[in-house]
Parts: C-alpha cells; structure tokens; sequence
C-alpha cells in the first residue's frame, strides 16, 4: 500500500496503456450481437427472448453474488458477465428450459472465468464451457430443435424438426435439406441456390443467434469497424473450414453458412484472453478451430463441432503465446565508424 492511500499494482512488463476501458469494448460486443438476437427473438417467440433475459440476469447475479461471498470487488458494470451470458443464449436451442439456460449461466462465469482468477485470466471461452457443459449433462434438451413461429406463438405449438446439419448427419443429401425448407414452408422453390438464400438470411431451425449469416456479418462489419476484435482468427477460420470440407469432399458454402461456423469465428474466436497475442498465433489458433470443426462434423457423433474446435484451442493458447512471443521495443543498430564497417 502505497503512502497517500493508493494500492500499487505488480505485474511484469510490458506495460501497455490504452484509453479504451472494458466496459466500452463489451458494449460494442453487446450492440454486434443485439441485431442477432432480436432476429432470434422475432424467429422463435418469447421463449427465445427468455433465453436471453434469463441467461444474462443468471450470469451478472451469479458473478455478483460469488465475488460477494470471496470478497471481492464487484465488476458487474464492466459488462464482461452481459455478454458471456448473451452469448452462452445465443448458442443455445430456443426451448431449452429456463432453469437449465440458468444454471449454464452461473456455470460459466464462476467456474470457467470466476475460478480462473476473473476477467482476464479465464484460459477457456466462458459461453463456450456453458454450453459444453449443458451439453453433456442434458444432450436432449440441448439438441432438440423446432421450426421458427415467429414472435407471439407458443413453441410448444411448433413442429420440432432436425437442423440442416442434422439432416446431412443422418445421411442425406443438401437436396433433402433444401426439401425440408420447402416442405416446412421456410423456403419458396427448392433448389441448391434456394436453400442457400434460406441459410443466408437465417429462415430455419437452430440456436436463437447462428441462423443468420446475414446479421452475423453485420456484427462483424461494425466490430471491425469500431476496431472491437482483430480479424485474423475469424479469416483464419473461415478459410480453413472452406479448405478443410472442400478436401473432405464437403460443400464448402454450406459448410460456413450451417451450424454456428460464422458466429463461432466472429465472437467466439475473438476473444481478448483466451486466443493467442500474436498476429501468427491469431492465424494459428483461427484455422485449427475452423480444421477441428470441420473433423468433428464429418466423423464425429455430433453434427456440430465449432465449440470444442474453439475450446481445444484454447488449451493451446498458452502455447501458441510461448512459441510465438512478441517482441517489443528495440536494440539500435550501431553507426559504423568513419572509413569502416560497424562489427
């Protein structure tokens, strides 16, 4: 403690200095994301406004009242717990149940972030671990599906039905995908380019934030813009998703407009502490996530794979940060002496 009353900080060097606070950057992320969620909202109805509601009141609470009991300052106003708890909604199916949207909430930021040692110190993405987390203790709710209702219909009085990718899991063709719209009455004509248009702009079944590719990308846009997140994991991804199912025999345009490949590379994959520092590292991380999805969704049980590609390589982070360390400042080059070359 400091004479006048001040605390003094300890951490090693380099000491960067910048104007931008943390809450500023997380309202940015929280202003990308709104026009995805209110698509999700409109799409699916009130329970998907619920979701969301729910999910981020549990994560601020659950933040709060944890930093509470260990005694430790309260930075709920920072905005960090918003969007873990935005994001872990976003990824989720519409009917899940609120209790269980809750609980993955709390999960997330205490025990993947919290846990960690708090902003900034969490290794793994902390929605991501939510998910992860539903997901393997209650598969079905969180794998079951059901066609958009619009806003002021009950989802129970929707007809549930596979996702586009669940229906290339079972074995069929993108022609039987671009059927299922038809028949569902989410696309006009049937056809590849059809179908397409459909994933586009986000008419169909999945989690409340992935469906439109459209809104994703306009949340990218302004991100990028606002110089919120750096766009080389996100490429990095994307390109090597393409490559990746282009090698396995996969379509790769239906590869990165289905599942959550885009939201994944836009928001999952530009996180300030669990992706590598680097410029190379960015490259590095972005097209192993975009490699591990793709492998996921060809061989594996499950038809999506974008959350543990992200995940794995996030355990690789610390690596890629050691491998690939960053230099910073400079060793002047010495002037060579008159008549002579410099040693």
């Amino acid at each position: 403690m400091a004479e006048n009353g001040q605390s003094l900080l300890l951490a090693s060097s380099p000491h960067i200095v910048s104007p931008v606070k943390i809450r500023q950057l997380m309202a940015h992320v929280l202003i990308a994301l709104s026009p995805v969620a209110i698509f999700g909202v409109v799409l699916f109805g009130l329970p998907a406004l619920l979701t969301i509601l729910v999910s981020i009141i549990a994560a601020m609470a659950g933040e709060a009242v944890f930093r509470c009991i260990t005694r430790r300052d309260i930075h709920v106003g920072d905005l960090s717990a918003a969007v873990t708890g935005l994001l872990l909604a976003l990824v989720l199916p519409p009917s899940t149940p609120l209790w269980m949207t809750a609980l993955g909430a709390v999960f997330a930021v205490i025990v993947a972030k919290e846990f960690f040692g708090g902003l900034g110190a969490n290794v793994f993405n902390p929605a991501l671990i939510g998910r992860a987390f539903l997901l393997m203790s209650f598969p079905a709710a969180i794998t079951t599906w059901h066609r958009p209702v619009g806003f002021g219909t009950p989802l129970t009085d929707a007809v549930s039905g596979p996702t586009p990718l669940r229906i290339i899991k079972m074995g069929d063709t993108l022609a039987d995908v671009g059927r299922d719209f038809v028949d569902a009455g989410l696309a006009s004509a049937d056809g590849y380019w059809s179908m397409i248009k459909t994933l586009f702009i986000g008419h169909h079944g999945g989690c409340i934030g992935e469906t439109s590719i459209l809104l994703i990308l306009a949340g990218a846009f302004y991100l990028l813009i606002t110089k919120t997140i750096d766009w080389r994991a996100p490429v990095a991804m994307i390109v090597a998703t393409c490559i990746c199912a282009v090698l396995l025999g996969l379509d790769p345009l239906f590869t990165i407009l289905s599942g959550g490949a885009l939201f994944g590379a836009v928001f999952m994959c530009t996180d300030y502490v669990s992706v590598p520092m680097t410029a190379s590292g960015k490259l590095i991380f972005g097209a192993g996530a975009g490699i591990i999805a793709v492998l996921i969704r060809k061989w594996g049980s499950y038809p999506e794979g974008v959350s543990y590609g992200i995940l794995i390589m996030n355990a690789l982070t610390p690596f890629l940060n050691r491998l690939l360390q960053k230099k910073y400042g400079f060793v002047p080059k010495k002037k060579a002496p008159a008549g002579g070359a410099a040693k």
